[in-house]
Order: structure tokens, then C-alpha cells, then sequence
């Protein structure tokens, strides 16, 4: 559905995209993850046909994004990291203004307004001057405006900025929902949102793609080590010296508890399950096991790793 190659842009002497080369599959929800000024904003404008590319190409809906801009226009639903709203128009008469400027007949306009406001919570504000809304009613405005026309991809940035935690579960299950109806490319600095609600991390950091993949093969692939949890209750000097001495384990730190009741997590060789024999040594010792579980690299630990060692690009 989106297919990327090479693709570059260049403003002066800076290079803000650089060869980016990946694909998005139809109905797949991707993240775009990168530190600000990566060039995640760049990619989005210019794969929505809002400014050209330097070089490279790139086909959107199967149109490419030179020389067939305005028929990846009619497919996609830009939502961009600062929305331009007309400010002194109501919610319905701005997304019936849209629904007019994106082609849709006299017929089906209010029909398709009025979903877009059911779907993006905007019931209550649907008579008010979008100039008198509050920041999250707006990014819900911006949000609606790009599903009007039922479009088969979305490119939306930051769509949660500004939301209270309310509204932010309510348009990640939106979002959600669209696996398998929609193609999305998501670009967040909310990692946890992105697991919530992604199938593949494309990262980018200084204008290239370093890694590609599901967050769960990316772990398998930059972990170097197993970590467990554990919450004992006993002694802790002793706790500590027991844990150490068991066969696999590369090292262990006190995280946190009082008196005699703490936690440790215990670092092991990684192609080694040693909860077993973990829970034995604590069993053996005569102190009580309150918690045991394995413990993943979190999408963070994964986004700074990549950002701050060697590219492991892959798909």
C-alpha cells in the first residue's frame, strides 16, 4: 500500500530524510519512532504530497508521489503535527467545508460529517467556534477532518497531543480498530502508545531508517541478556550472595523494598530459563517468594539503544 525507496530530502545543506527505503502493508497500523528532528515530519509531508522529495520515489495507494500527487491526495487522511483549522468556523461547517474541498457529493457530505464526529468524540462541540475549543477538542477536529472520505490510508502525526487520558484511550482504540480496514503510519513520542496499537516500528534517527521490525523480534534481536524479577523476603545481604552464586547468573541489584522484603532482578545468560532453578535456591534458603516473572526490554529501552549504538536495520 505504501511502498518507499531511497527517498531523500534536502533543505540547504542539511539532509533531513536520507535513502529511506521501506514498505507498509494494506490494513497494517505502523509506528514511525524517531527524536525529534530525526525527520519523521518530513517523511509525513512529503508521502502526503506536501512538499516533493529531493530524490528517490515513493508510491502511495499504488500512485506515485511526483507524478500522480492529487490521485494519492483522493486516498490518504493527513493529520499533521500542528492542524490548520479555520477558527472562526463551528466543527460542522469546517469538516463540511473538507468533506466539499475533498470531492464528496451534496448527498452523502452530511452523512459522512456526521460519522466523523461520532467517531472522534465530537458530539457536544459539534455547533461550537472551533477558535473557542480547547486544544484536545481541536486535535479531534484535525483527527476527523482525515477520515472524512473513508480514506484506505491515513497518515496521522502526533494524533494524541494535547488529549486528556480519557480521550487518548479513546482514539488509540479507534485507531486500533483500524487494523485490517485501514493502512496508518502513526508517529508518536508516546512509546507505550505505540505498542498499544502497532504492528511494526519503523525507526528513524538522523534522517535514516535504523531498524525495522515488530517490537517483539527487535527484543529477541538486541537483548543480549534474560532478566528476572524477583520479590523475596529475607535477608538481603544474604539474599544477594545466594542469587549471585546460581549457575547462569551474570548479575543481580537490589531494586527496592524495606527491611527484609525486597526486590532483585537477577541478569542471566540469554538463552538460559533459569526460573526454576531461581525459585529452588529461594525455596531451599527458607525465605518466602512473593514474585517471580521474566522481565522484556521495553519499547524504550529498545528506541534509546537504537538511537545511540549501531543500525540493525531489518524487515
Amino acid at each position: 500500500m505504501i511502498e518507499v525507496e531511497g527517498l531523500t530530502k534536502v533543505y540547504g545543506n542539511t539532509t533531513a530524510i536520507d535513502s529511506l527505503t521501506f514498505t507498509v502493508q494494506q490494513g497494517e497500523v505502523v509506528g514511525f519512532l524517531g527524536p525529534n528532528g530525526a525527520g519523521k515530519t518530513t517523511t509525513m509531508r512529503v508521502l502526503s504530497c506536501y512538499m516533493p522529495p529531493t530524490s528517490g520515489t515513493a508510491r502511495v495507494g499504488g500512485y506515485d508521489i511526483r507524478t500522480q500527487a492529487l490521485d494519492v491526495r483522493r486516498r490518504i487522511g493527513y493529520l499533521p503535527e500542528h492542524v490548520p483549522l479555520y477558527t472562526d468556523l463551528t466543527v460542522t461547517q469546517y469538516l463540511s467545508f473538507v468533506a466539499e474541498a475533498k470531492g464528496l457529493s451534496r448527498l452523502t457530505r452530511r452523512q459522512r460529517v456526521g460519522e466523523a464526529i461520532e467517531r472522534c468524540l465530537l458530539q457536544d462541540a459539534r455547533g461550537r467556534i472551533i477558535g473557542k475549543l480547547s486544544k484536545g477538542y481541536r486535535q479531534r477536529v484535525g483527527l476527523a477532518q482525515a477520515l472524512l472520505g473513508d480514506p484506505p490510508i491515513l497518515i496521522l502525526d502526533e494524533p494524541t497531543i494535547g488529549l486528556d487520558p480519557k480521550q487518548i484511550i479513546e482514539i488509540r482504540s479507534l485507531i486500533r480498530d483500524m487494523q485490517g480496514k485501514r493502512t496508518v503510519i502513526l508517529s508518536t513520542h508516546i512509546l507505550p502508545e505505540v505498542s498499544m496499537v502497532c504492528q511494526r516500528v519503523i525507526i528513524i534517527n538522523e534522517g535514516r531508517i535504523v531498524a525495522v521490525d515488530t517490537p517483539e523480534t527487535l527484543t529477541r534481536r538486541l537483548q543480549r541478556s534474560t532478566q528476572v524479577l524477583l520479590q523475596i523476603d529475607g535477608p538481603p545481604d544474604q539474599v544477594s550472595v545466594r542469587l549471585r552464586e546460581a549457575p547462569g547468573v551474570l548479575q543481580v541489584a537490589m531494586k527496592d523494598g524495606a527491611g527484609a522484603l525486597r526486590r532483585y532482578l537477577v541478569e542471566t545468560d540469554k538463552d538460559r530459563d533459569l526460573r526454576q532453578e531461581l525459585a529452588r535456591v529461594v525455596c531451599t534458603s527458607g525465605w518466602g517468594l512473593l514474585e517471580l516473572r521474566p522481565v522484556d526490554m521495553s519499547l524504550e529501552d529498545i528506541f534509546i539503544r537504537l538511537v545511540t549504538e549501531e543500525p540493525v536495520t531489518g524487515e
